[in-house]
């Protein structure tokens, strides 16, 4: 079994959010895979994104807010 870890992307509306999480390699079908803690601050921060909570959300990441670059 290894691990690794890899940044992981959570959008919501506006905002984005770079969360480290570990990643599991191993010999199942499941491989690779997240760690259960890895995938609820996933949760969290998509929640607390949705709520426009980015005190919250930054406790796990950076927060980016997204722009419109051009528009039709």
């Amino acid at each position: 079994m290894e691990k690794r870890k890899k940044l992981e992307y959570v959008h919501e509306g506006q905002y984005v959010a770079e969360v480290e999480v570990v990643l599991i390699d191993d010999e199942t079908v499941w491989s690779p895979y997240l760690q259960v803690e890895d995938a609820y601050k996933l949760d969290d921060v998509r929640d607390a994104l949705r709520k426009g909570d980015l005190e919250t959300a930054a406790r796990f990441g950076r927060i980016y807010k997204l722009h419109p670059v051009a528009h039709k």
